[in-house]
């Protein structure tokens, strides 16, 4: 986490800026918000990747971490350098850079207060019973957009900070019963970016799309083959990854709607502001999106398992939940027959047996916060509940049916 963020990043910025700089032939002002803008890697693209590659661990933890984290962070960098882009010109000398800074630190601290105080309120209303059910998700959705609109009156842009760190603040909270919410949550993610890549698209001005050159179209391709592979290897330098993790990792990085949104944002901002250029950052992010979101999505399986760093793409993962003498024979049979299994369990004695034939074992109960997190980076793909205890299984099966699908969980 700390090369993903205090290491991948800022290197990632100025690799991009100087690309955009040197080869695209931009600016320094629009190369700045290009290298900017292209720090983050598109989560709602990469996940639903990783689900399918079925990659081994340390790998997609990695791609998913990076893609989670730096997503926000990338876009608030970008807010950041727009807004001293835009407002640097208007004034001159010390004075102005420290109004800058001011300003900049004014518009940060009300949004970064703002939205950890959004979280805190809902984590005590929620656990005092104070908010009815029917208007929980109104009252979420309601904070989120409070988060964003009132910071932007400071500072342009600086209610991507009061959003991002209202969602952050607010899963750190582990408020009771946030998980319904967050399903409708995923619900809505699919409508909203679904609908923002149409409008997103339809906002392209044809002839802005006729600019782009060689230039552009030589500094994507630098994008996919300089910049990110150069970013990975220098930020991965002496640590424990294989040189196949690296080479893989450094491969994969598309780009999704963030990049897109923050992109049609910042080029007609710059426009605007009279910088040269600021019409192409648009169009020239619209073909990166594209460029990495094919070759790194049908790339993505197939060079896993070139590398090894992935299962057998036809084998479904299963858990069963509680580790009896049937279960375990049964786990221990399945994954003698080379089918994905995992055997999960509370006593450290009844995984014993299975264990001592190399099944795959998880002790901790199934909906703790702790298998949570050790299923995050092999979750199943069906679910047997088979403890002694009717009324569990069909607690488990009740609880997991939304996230597996209800065909998939006995």
């Amino acid at each position: 986490m700390l090369r993903l963020t205090a290491i991948v990043l800022p290197i990632n910025f100025v690799l991009g800026t100087l690309a955009a700089h040197l080869i695209g032939g931009m600016l320094w002002g629009p190369s700045a918000v290009f290298g900017a803008i292209l720090v983050v890697t598109g989560p709602t693209v990469i996940l639903p990747l990783l689900r399918h590659a079925r990659l081994e661990r340390r790998s997609a933890a990695f791609l998913k971490w990076e893609a989670t984290v730096n997503d926000p962070v990338g876009a608030i960098l970008t807010a950041i350098v727009i807004e001293i882009l835009v407002g640097l010109p208007h004034r001159s000398g010390e004075e102005a850079l420290t109004d800058l800074a001011l300003h900049l630190a004014e518009g940060a601290t009300a949004a970064a207060i703002l939205g950890s105080g959004s979280a805190f309120l809902v984590a005590w209303a929620f656990r005092r019973d104070l908010v009815p059910e029917t208007l929980k998700t109104p009252l979420l959705l309601a904070l989120a957009l409070v988060a964003y609109a009132v910071p932007n009156l400071l500072m342009h842009e600086a209610g991507l900070i009061g959003a991002t760190v209202f969602g952050v603040a607010l899963a750190n909270l582990h408020v009771p019963g946030i998980g319904e919410l967050r399903r409708f949550k995923e619900a809505l993610v699919v409508l909203i970016v679904s609908c923002l890549f149409v409008v997103l698209t339809a906002d392209l001005d044809p002839a802005v799309l006729g600019k782009l050159s060689l230039p552009v179209l030589a500094l994507t391709a630098a994008t996919l083959f300089v910049v990110r592979p150069a970013v990975i290897w220098l930020a991965t330098w002496r640590s424990d990854l294989t040189w196949r993790e690296r080479l893989f990792v450094g491969w994969i990085g598309p780009r999704g709607i963030v990049a897109a949104a923050v992109a049609g944002l910042a080029g007609p901002r710059l426009s605007e502001a009279g910088y040269a250029g600021g019409d192409l950052i648009q169009p020239t992010v619209f073909a990166v999106i594209v460029a990495t979101v094919l070759a790194h999505g049908f790339s993505l399986g197939p060079l896993a398992r070139r590398f090894g760093l992935s299962v057998a793409a036809d084998a479904e993962r299963l858990a069963i939940v509680g580790a009896s003498p049937w279960s375990s024979a049964l786990a221990l049979a399945l994954h003698r027959a080379g089918v994905p299994v995992l055997l999960v369990d509370t006593y450290p004695g009844a995984l014993r047996a299975a264990r001592a034939g190399g099944v795959p074992t998880l002790q901790a109960e199934l909906l703790s916060r702790e298998a949570e997190e050790g299923l995050a980076d092999q979750p199943p793909d069906r679910l047997l509940a088979a403890t002694r205890d009717e009324l569990y299984n069909a607690l488990v099966c009740t609880r997991l049916a939304p996230e597996l699908g209800r065909e998939r969980v006995y």
